[in-house]
């Protein structure tokens, strides 16, 4: 006699549920276990100090690495959980890379208290605007820039990726910004400033690599006062050419204790190729003593203009604590693949007494020389 037919379809001895054999949740819980698995592995990764891009480039992404390893977890609890050592250590793991990021960017979001000050009176002739753009050599769309330096008139641009064409494009600004700093060149690290204030001993130097410029000067505002501004462009780490991030380390490393000497109000502005996180910015800032004003309000995504989902804060506006904050801006697409940041700051000379500039750390000189010493 035949067995009944709920005898055929009995889990083998042992097997408490049997549709975990099925090859559709196979392939969940692998697919998951992989979702899981890269955040950690970009985690430990990011933790090395080595320079190389394969470390380095996970430094940027940690809002992404946190959201993904936090989706992941709760769907393999949700949906291919069996309750086993390795499923509760690979939970947990995520659980903690989670932790680890927002540990990280907690500077940028309403969990710190902002380091820069609001503005509370009106003091137009200490007031400076400031307009940052990397404008993408190849993008053509000159237009739409100058379109939006005359809607927000700024009194400083600054723009980098500024080759031969772009300078062309630009030079109808200098009717209105009448002291200019051009250094056009073709490699994508061109860069041109424009004012309207006067420029005081403005010079071009190239700090660590002979092809990458930047911009240093004194301007005088309208009330007289004297500021030092610092336009920085240091190339980034990636995968064919320059596979380390030791020179645009470096360069950090030195402009930061160039600042640190000056007595004065400062501002360093640029697209530095590293976002505000990571180690190399947060030690340049320890090291200038300068203050991050979007610490407490925002992250100010500037990069990439083309892909919402993976965007970071690469373009930055430090400054000195003679300064307090009137309004800083991410301003809309100019057809490149980084918007615009605007910042309008005000010297007052209580400002320096009511603000605390950022300072070293036990460690910081020494990692500093390290830095240098790489390149």
């Amino acid at each position: 006699m035949s067995s009944p037919p709920f005898i055929a379809h009995r889990s083998p001895p042992g097997w408490s549920v049997p549709c975990y054999a099925s090859p559709a949740v196979k392939f969940v819980r692998l697919f998951l276990s992989v979702v899981c698995g890269v955040p950690i592995v970009g985690t430990l990764l990011g933790l090395s100090r080595r320079p190389h891009w394969v470390f380095r480039t996970w430094d940027f992404p940690r809002v992404q690495l946190a959201i993904l390893a936090g989706l992941g977890a709760l769907a393999y609890r949700l949906l291919a959980w069996r309750g086993r050592r390795s499923e509760r250590a690979l939970v947990a793991a995520s659980g903690a890379v989670v932790a680890w990021h927002l540990y990280r960017i907690r500077t940028y979001t309403p969990l710190t208290r902002p380091t820069v000050q609001r503005a509370t009176r009106t003091d137009p002739d200490n007031r400076i605007t400031l307009m940052m753009s990397n404008v993408l050599e190849e993008n053509r769309q000159y237009g739409r820039l100058l379109q939006r330096v005359e809607q927000e008139d700024p009194d400083v641009l600054v723009a980098v990726e500024v080759d031969d064409g772009w300078m062309e494009a630009l030079e109808p600004l200098a009717k209105r910004y009448p002291h200019v700093v051009r250094k056009p060149l073709n490699n994508t690290y061109g860069m041109v400033l424009f004012s309207r204030f006067e420029l005081l001993a403005p010079r071009i130097e190239f700090l660590i690599e002979d092809d990458i410029p930047s911009i240093h000067t004194r301007l005088r505002l309208k009330s007289g006062v004297e500021v030092s501004l610092h336009a920085l462009h240091p190339r980034p780490p990636e995968p064919i050419h320059d596979q380390d991030s030791a020179p645009r380390d470096a360069e950090l490393v030195l402009v930061g204790r160039r600042v640190a000497k000056e007595e004065g109000p400062v501002i360093v502005a640029g697209d530095l190729n590293d976002v505000a996180w990571s180690d190399t910015s947060e030690l340049f800032v320890r090291l200038s003593g300068l203050l991050d004003p979007r610490a407490g309000r925002g992250f100010y995504n500037s990069f990439n203009a083309q892909h919402p989902l993976f965007r970071y804060p690469l373009d930055h506006v430090f400054h000195s604590k003679h300064f307090k904050l009137v309004r800083i801006e991410r301003l809309p697409d100019v057809g490149s693949d980084h918007f615009p940041i605007l910042i309008e700051l005000q010297y007052e000379e209580e400002a320096e007494l009511q603000q605390e500039e950022s300072e070293t750390k036990p460690g910081d000189e020494e990692l500093a020389e390290k830095k240098l010493q790489e390149v």
